[in-house]
């Protein structure tokens, strides 16, 4: 699928979204992109750390001059920082001190950032599943019918889904969640290296054969 260019007025989107469209390289396209994608999760959550900063003066009187360098705040650190299971958030306290040169957090302050990270992760990972759902929808594969015991991979490529866990987990309840246990049961998720060559490939292939049957 191409759906990074797919957007509705039923987007969810947040003043976050539209500030880093705003100022991105083509603003007004790709929105659908822009919201789920890991080229952007971590300057979304840089976004809504820098608005604390500003207005609730979250790491104390100035706000941080790194908070405010356009993805600076890669979705790798983003991850790691939502992974963290040590008692004290120390994954937390090292990306915030090596990469916004943030330190002295209290425990409090890692925590939120840490929800903060799972807000925009959710938020990508359900939006992500219920596109899923859509082409699901349209190919007709959202109910069990009867006599038939069809199964429907899902071919996933790239890094975000790879190895931000959380994300990928999410995604895959979440669609469980909308198709029901039943139906569920019968969607496979794979991942798939060069998942847009593939795709790029089987569109050559399928193209080849209608131009062999107009021919005929």
């Amino acid at each position: 699928m191409e759906w990074g260019n797919f957007r509705s007025s039923h987007l969810p989107l947040t003043d976050y979204d539209q500030a880093l469209d705003a100022e991105s390289l083509n603003p007004g396209e790709q929105i659908f992109e822009k919201m789920i994608s890991g080229m952007y999760l971590g300057d979304i959550v840089r976004r809504v750390l820098c608005k604390m900063a500003e207005e609730a003066d979250f790491f104390g009187d100035t706000v941080p001059p790194k908070l405010k360098i356009p993805f600076i705040l890669r979705t790798p650190h983003m991850s790691a920082m939502h992974h963290d299971t040590s008692p004290d958030l120390k994954v937390v306290a090292s990306k915030l001190k090596d990469i916004l040169e943030i330190s002295n957090t209290s425990l409090k302050m890692r925590k939120v950032i840490v929800e903060l990270c799972d807000i925009v992760a959710t938020r990508g990972a359900r939006l992500s599943a219920a596109g899923i759902l859509g082409i699901i929808k349209k190919l007709g594969r959202d109910a069990v019918k009867e006599g038939e015991k069809q199964k429907s991979v899902i071919a996933l490529d790239g890094g975000l889904f790879e190895h931000y866990t959380k994300f990928s987990t999410c995604m895959e309840s979440t669609l469980k969640e909308l198709l029901g246990e039943e139906v569920a049961g019968n969607i496979l998720i794979e991942h798939s290296n060069d998942g847009s060559g593939i795709g790029a490939a089987l569109l050559a292939a399928s193209h080849s054969q209608y131009l062999g049957v107009e021919e005929s």
